[in-house]
């Protein structure tokens, strides 16, 4: 069957521009109730505005869909509690969280000011938290739900003037790895997308012919599928110009030194045996890990474990 979010309501926060508003505008298109949410400010958070949200909506109603607007600060958990209720208050059930509300505040990092790093990794980080904490109780009660965290790979690989946000980047990759634990059981799916995108966030990082390949549209396709009943969980997707490819983080089969080795020199001897990937695998949680070395080290010692 076609994907599609008939009786689904969903909410994308920062979707009053760019990569959140072709979302927006793509699940009304496919069936959904969509909650516009855009705090309005500029790209480093300052400022705010009702404006460009309820100019999602009226495009929205305008083509025959649902929509409401709100302009709730994503790191402001107070504000995200009251839009929450605003919507179950309206239509009763809430099914998709796309978490793409973001600002970008560079520099390097020993220029970096505190309200610097504060600002990005509270609208990043907390902001995610924030909106998941909420939507999270009744998800559960309902026995559904999907989440979708944006990453991105200034936090997967690093980019440089870009630390708070690349920190908070590879922090809303550790929050999924746990929230698609605890949700499973209800049928609640969190993944990440991770995009690149000409939006107002990366407008003056590339030149106009790469901004050109880089249409935010193009992003959509992954994030829907992500959102819908056919997700997988736990999986970050790498969306931009048409390509799409997944990140998995995996860890090499490692080694076991005796106990008299134990040394950096032993370290530094058989560092290229331990980076050895050829045997990686990934781990579902962290007991995997533990398993893995506790297993190792008794059949070192001749113990039999059960």
């Amino acid at each position: 069957m076609s994907i599609n979010f008939e009786g689904r309501v969903a909410i994308v926060t920062g979707a009053g521009n760019g990569l959140g508003k072709c979302h927006a505008l793509e699940l009304a298109r496919l069936g959904a109730k969509v909650v516009v949410n855009d705090f309005g400010g500029a790209r480093d958070g300052s400022g705010g505005s009702s404006e460009a949200a309820e100019k999602v909506v009226a495009e929205i109603t305008a083509a025959g869909g649902e929509a409401m607007a709100d302009g709730a600060d994503v790191s402001n958990r107070e504000q995200v509690q009251a839009m929450v209720q605003a919507v179950m208050d309206k239509w009763g059930r809430i099914d998709v969280l796309i978490n793409n509300a973001g600002i970008l505040r560079d520099k390097s990092f020993v220029k970096m000011s505190d309200d610097e790093w504060d600002k990005v990794v509270a609208v990043h980080l907390t902001g995610s938290a924030n909106c998941s904490r909420a939507v999270w109780p009744i998800m559960r009660d309902q026995g559904y739900g999907r989440i979708v965290m944006t990453t991105s790979t200034s936090g997967l690989y690093g980019n440089f003037g870009q630390a708070n946000y690349g920190a908070a980047k590879m922090a809303v990759a550790g929050l999924m790895n746990t929230l698609c634990l605890e949700g499973g059981k209800y049928d609640i799916k969190v993944n990440c997308i991770a995009p690149t995108a000409a939006t107002r966030m990366t407008e003056d990082l590339m030149p106009k012919e790469v901004l050109a390949l880089l249409e935010p549209s193009e992003i959509t396709p992954a994030v829907l599928f992500l959102a819908s009943d056919q997700a997988p969980n736990r999986r970050i997707v790498l969306a931009g110009a048409g390509c799409y490819a997944m990140v998995r983080l995996m860890e090499s089969d490692g080694i076991y030194l005796d106990e008299g080795e134990r040394t950096p020199d032993a370290i530094a001897a058989h560092f290229d045996q331990l980076s050895d990937m050829s045997n990686a695998k990934e781990m579902q949680n962290g007991g995997d890990h533990v398993s893995k070395i506790l297993t190792k080290a008794a059949h070192a010692k001749g113990i039999k474990l059960n």
